[in-house]
C-alpha cells in the first residue's frame, strides 16, 4: 500500500514506516502531524484517484528531528567591476516517519 500526499507544494510518495525529509514544519521532536491532502493511494489491487483530493483519507506521521540541509553556495559575479559575491544557505527541514494510512 502507498499514497502520494501533496504538501508544501511538492508531492512525496509514502509507505508505511517511510522516513522522509521536507522543509521545515510547526511541531515538536514527538509530535504527530496529519496529511489530508492526498492525491493517489493504491492498496493491494485497488486504486484511488482523488478529485483532487481523496475525501476522508490521511496519513499520520511522527515528528523525528529538525535538522538542516547540506550548505549551497550562491556566487553572483560581475566581469570588470571588481565585484563578487558567495553567499551560504542551509534549509530547515523537518524528518518524519510515516505511522499510518487511512483510506
Amino acid at each position: 500500500m502507498y499514497v502520494i500526499v501533496e504538501t508544501g507544494g511538492r508531492q512525496y510518495k509514502l509507505e508505511k514506516n517511510d522516513e522522509f525529509l521536507l522543509n521545515r514544519i510547526a511541531g515538536k521532536e514527538g509530535g504527530v502531524v496529519k496529511f489530508k491532502h492526498i492525491l493517489f493511494a493504491k492498496e493491494k489491487n485497488a486504486y484511488h484517484a482523488g478529485k483532487p483530493y481523496i475525501k476522508d483519507a490521511y496519513v499520520t506521521c511522527e515528528i523525528l528531528s529538525h535538522p538542516r540541509g547540506k550548505k549551497v553556495f550562491a556566487f553572483k559575479y560581475k566581469r570588470r567591476k571588481s565585484k563578487k559575491r558567495k553567499v551560504g544557505h542551509k534549509q530547515d527541514l523537518t524528518r518524519l516517519k510515516v505511522k499510518e494510512i487511512h483510506i
